[in-house]
């Protein structure tokens, strides 16, 4: 078998991934086919390229040998590609999207919307509580984008040399049962949800010091606030257990409403992240516009949020703004949504 340059990719799949399934996974193929494959690979080139068991895939010696020299030509290959396209006179096409998200309300429509402009780039996606993990593995080529959520008064994680920009800006709001007492309010005073439980997702953010300074500028404590999973949010609010924070794009659930908070007292930024020296750099203002649309497009089955922005220019997409901190208000770091 002649080695050829879709086998690095595998190759490089498997070590990125850390496993032979997630690999599969990633490259849309079947676990037995992939491991075939990589079998017809290994014989190729004399031995086993991993060391495989139930903690994952491991590069051998060969293993690094060949991914050193796979991270060198396949970015080469790319930029060939990338040139004689231009000199063909059509720009540059992208051969994949690793997008990392934090319970970002947009990723499948951005998703969706890539997919169909380009079908034949790889586009592969990677969850994760923790804002900070995700800009470290963008900084380090794992992925090429990141799509995360920050206060209004935050900054993005720093240290690892990421290009930030804006994709919209939030007035967080309440989710409420139908039958909770506010639940028929447009607004909601943060006060008169003072003897409220909450329950809030993990992750970064600094849900725990800026909704405690909201509240204590609308002069309370809060009670007890649980921590879940998004599902396990949205359990407890219909259960009337709790109430929770969330992003003013949240997706309708039956039995449970959204309402804003009066004055707008917590801000939620959606940010999209990349390294300047990536190759998903070439593509980043392409990105960031189908992000900016695909947040326009979710607007649709929102009308109340869409006539408030309209009243409200100050929030919602803002075009050409900084990534830096705002002045004046703050956010939350709840993400149900």
């Amino acid at each position: 078998m002649n080695l050829e340059l879709r086998h690095l990719r595998v190759v490089c799949a498997i070590a990125e991934t850390g496993s032979v399934t997630k690999a599969a996974s990633t490259l849309g193929l079947a676990q037995p086919a992939l491991t075939a494959q990589l079998q017809r690979i290994e014989r190729a080139l004399g031995g086993p390229l991993f060391e495989r068991d139930r903690r994952g895939a491991r590069p051998t010696a060969l293993g690094e040998l060949v991914l050193a020299r796979a991270r060198v030509l396949l970015p080469a290959m790319q930029g060939l590609q990338d040139e004689a396209a231009r000199l063909a006179g059509a720009g540059p096409t992208p051969a994949r999207y690793r997008f990392g998200g934090v319970n970002s309300p947009i990723l499948g429509r951005l998703v969706h919307r890539l997919a169909a402009a380009h079908p034949q780039a790889q586009i592969t996606t990677y969850a994760s509580w923790s804002a900070d993990e995700l800009a470290q593995l963008v900084g380090g080529g794992r992925l090429d984008y990141a799509l995360v959520g920050v206060c209004g008064d935050a900054v993005p994680p720093a240290g690892y040399g990421l290009t930030w920009r804006e994709v919209a800006l939030e007035p967080v709001q309440v989710l409420l049962p139908e039958q909770h007492p506010m639940a028929d309010h447009d607004e909601v005073r943060l006060v008169d949800l003072r003897a409220e439980q909450w329950v809030a997702a993990p992750g970064d953010g600094c849900f725990g010091d800026c909704f405690a300074a909201a509240c204590a500028r609308a002069g309370f404590t809060p009670r007890k606030v649980y921590e879940a999973d998004v599902r396990g949010c949205i359990d407890l609010v219909e259960a009337g257990a709790a109430v929770a924070l969330c992003q003013a794009t949240f997706r309708p659930v039956p039995g449970l409403v959204t309402r804003r908070l009066a004055g707008a007292p917590l801000r939620w930024r959606l940010l999209l992240g990349w390294h300047p020296d990536s190759a998903g750099a070439s593509f980043a203002e392409e990105v960031l516009e189908a992000a900016v649309a695909v947040y326009d497009d979710s607007l649709a089955t929102h009308p109340d949020y869409l006539a408030w922005l309209l009243r409200h220019p100050d929030f919602g997409v803002r075009r050409s703004a900084p990534a830096g901190p705002l002045a004046g208000g703050a956010g939350s770091g709840v993400r149900t949504a």
